[in-house]
């Protein structure tokens, strides 16, 4: 292949970003006389209009065959300088990044000598590579304008209901046998104290009518395969045992069940029976029969529910089934769970009754909830008197594993708190924590109403014992800010537990073929640039599956991935970068090395000819397979070895 001969090289000051590092005359006339370049200049801002309009009259005027534009990262401007290459009929991916700010400038910002020689070395290393780059042109792909999105909670439907108004079909998966989510649970929200369910049940409505929407509640995903804009999905359908076209959610099973056990929509603090609907507002209020506890299943005796079901609806031989689904898009709010409390037994959580997380004590408060609002304790149904709110419980706790600050806690307890004064306004509310954290609209303002007009105490510091003595739960702490050691007799103590990813991400991550961080949330593309993508292309991320974040946000951020969705089903067919791993059938053994890294299950070995193949349409680009290949038979389009060793011994000649 001929090598590229006419190069041109613009060098941007990025403001001062660059050029307060670099000596940006001497680069050029260093680069200049390089082999291949035939033009070099500088610009204070390349990316600008006039800076754009510099290149593509030199291109014009030399005649140019590839471009290095040495500025900041590709990821913020290598669209827009190979978008001008294809408008001055370049081809795109002779158009290259040379990273001079955040690998150079930055890094050196006191060292101008070091960071100019580095700038020049990267600038030399680009143009050896460009000169080797083919001109490539993206694939086509055909696209599947529906949409999956996973978790049906406040975010899952505030993107399926804008999809669905977009005009496409939405397959909205919960795992549970109704959507809806924890905000469901809360008696009310910060910071205006709206009613959850006056909120949350017009939504879920619109979307369970919604002629767009598709409902698969009591489901899970079992395999994904495929790519963006043709996934192939199968969802697990669990058995209800109660047919869905069948019952009408009169209750009868319910009211005549005799099993009762702990209702998780109640966290624990009232029963539910074996055939159940999750709450009253529940989308579908079809019930769903508990197999687990279940006397039916367990002991083969009873099926009351079947008796007296005057619609017929009960159907003990159902079993899980699989129904596939082609999408070409998917968008994962999986939302969030609370840190286990029994590993927090410094706290009293497990051995004192009257000791609770947040969500417990959100349902004590509701109206709706197991004590109609009035505050009384679990151990023996008393008015609780004083209650004192533990922060930061698992939150910024390093040697826990979750060093981050959990997001919603500061603001859940002052509403809490405000909202206990006035369940009880004889009570008094103590709130242990470490810092007061209220970064929203309006969040400071209520925070500061809670402890000047409810008359909160809060206590900076730690909590250090929390013990039982007598029909109360001492808490022993100190506050900081006075010095003084604080001892309070708790009716209740209220945990606010560390928000952590929902149970089976992971799991799920993997099916997806998409990355989790180090505390197990769904990893954002870039946080700045791509923060509702994921690096699989077509794969979304939306709320409490990225990271701990309030409503307001969780919702935001909902709209954000449908309105990306909307953006890509706006397009006929879809374009993929053909910067993909190709082998060399010649020299390729089989070994399934590469078949095995691969994250995207992009690879392939041909059990017939023995051969890796790769299918270009999946594959991302990420060089793990070439980099791993033992007989170096899997190379990356315009990322060859050659080019590399290219690169490399520039580096090499200047250091060396």
């Amino acid at each position: 292949m001929k090598k590229l001969d006419r190069i041109g090289v613009f060098l941007c000051w990025c403001g001062a970003n660059i050029a307060r590092s670099v000596d940006v005359t001497k680069v050029i006339e260093e680069i200049k006389n390089y082999p291949g370049v035939v033009h070099a200049e500088d610009y204070i801002y390349m990316c600008s209009d006039p800076g754009q309009d510099l290149i593509r009259q030199k291109i014009k005027e030399f005649k140019l065959d590839g471009l290095v534009i040495a500025n900041c990262s590709p990821t913020l401007h290598e669209k827009t300088f190979r978008n001008l290459a294809e408008g001055m009929n370049l081809n795109r991916f002779r158009c290259e990044i040379a990273n001079v700010r955040e690998q150079c400038s930055w890094p050196h910002e006191h060292e101008k000598e070091i960071a100019t020689q580095k700038a020049i070395i990267l600038i030399k290393s680009v143009i050896e590579k460009i000169k080797l780059n083919s001109e490539l042109h993206p694939a086509p792909i055909p696209l599947t304008k529906k949409a999956l999105i996973i978790g049906g909670g406040v975010t899952g439907i505030q993107a399926a209901l804008d999809i669905a108004d977009g005009g496409y079909d939405v397959y909205l998966v919960e795992r549970l046998p109704s959507i809806g989510g924890h905000m469901l649970q809360l008696s009310e929200t910060f910071p205006t104290l709206d009613c959850p369910q006056c909120i949350m049940t017009p939504k879920m409505t619109e979307a369970s009518q919604h002629e767009n929407i598709h409902l698969l509640t009591y489901s899970e995903i079992e395999d994904v395969s495929g790519y963006l804009g043709n996934f192939k999905v199968n969802v697990r359908r669990k058995a209800r045992y109660v047919d869905e076209d069948k019952c009408i959610g009169c209750g009868d099973c319910a009211i005549k069940c005799p099993t009762k056990v702990p209702s998780e929509y109640e966290c624990g603090l009232a029963m539910r029976k074996a055939i159940y609907i999750p709450f009253p507002q529940a989308v579908p209020a079809i019930y769903t029969i508990d197999s687990e506890h279940c006397r039916y299943f367990q002991k083969g005796k009873c099926g009351v529910c079947a008796k007296v079901c005057k619609a017929d609806a009960i159907d003990y031989t159902q079993e899980d089934r699989i129904e596939e689904l082609d999408v070409g898009a998917i968008i994962v709010a999986t939302g969030f769970d609370l840190y286990d409390k029994e590993a927090l037994k410094e706290y009293g959580y497990g051995d004192y009754e009257d000791v609770l997380d947040g969500l417990q004590f959100e349902r004590l408060l509701a109206a709706s909830g197991p004590t109609g609002g009035k505050i009384l304790r679990p151990s023996d149904g008393s008015e609780a008197k004083q209650v004192v709110f533990i922060q930061c419980c698992g939150s910024r706790d390093p040697e826990l594993g979750m060093p981050y600050c959990s997001q919603v806690c500061c603001m859940y307890t002052a509403k809490q708190a405000l909202l206990y004064k006035h369940a009880v306004p004889d009570g008094q509310a103590f709130v242990f924590y470490i810092d007061v954290r209220t970064a929203g609209k309006g969040y400071e303002e209520f925070a500061q109403r809670a402890i000047e007009q409810e008359k909160i105490v809060y206590l900076r510091g730690k909590v250090s014992k929390v013990y039982r003595e007598d029909n109360k739960v001492v808490v022993m702490g100190a506050d900081t800010l006075s010095g003084r050691q604080i001892e309070i007799e708790a009716d209740i103590v209220v945990l606010a537990t560390a928000v952590v990813p929902s149970e089976g991400v992971k799991d799920l991550a993997s099916k997806l073929r998409i990355s989790t961080d180090e505390h197990g949330f769904i990893k954002e593309a870039h946080l700045k640039l791509r923060p509702v993508e994921t690096l699989t292309s077509g794969i979304y991320l939306a709320g409490m599956a990225q990271s701990p974040k309030d409503i307001t946000d969780s919702v935001s951020q909902g709209s954000a991935a449908a309105s990306k969705i909307l953006s890509l089903f706006s397009n006929e067919e879809l374009l993929h970068d053909p910067t993909v791993a190709v082998v060399d059938m010649d020299v390729c053994s089989g070994c399934g090395i590469c078949e095995e890294i691969c994250a995207y299950q992009a690879v392939k070995v041909d059990p017939k000819t023995k051969k890796a193949e790769v299918n270009d349409l999946i594959c991302e680009g990420c060089g793990a397979c070439a980099a791993t290949c033992p007989s170096g038979a899997i190379q990356h389009k315009n990322f060859k070895k050659r080019q590399i060793y290219d690169m490399i011994d520039v580096v090499c000649e200047e250091y060396v």
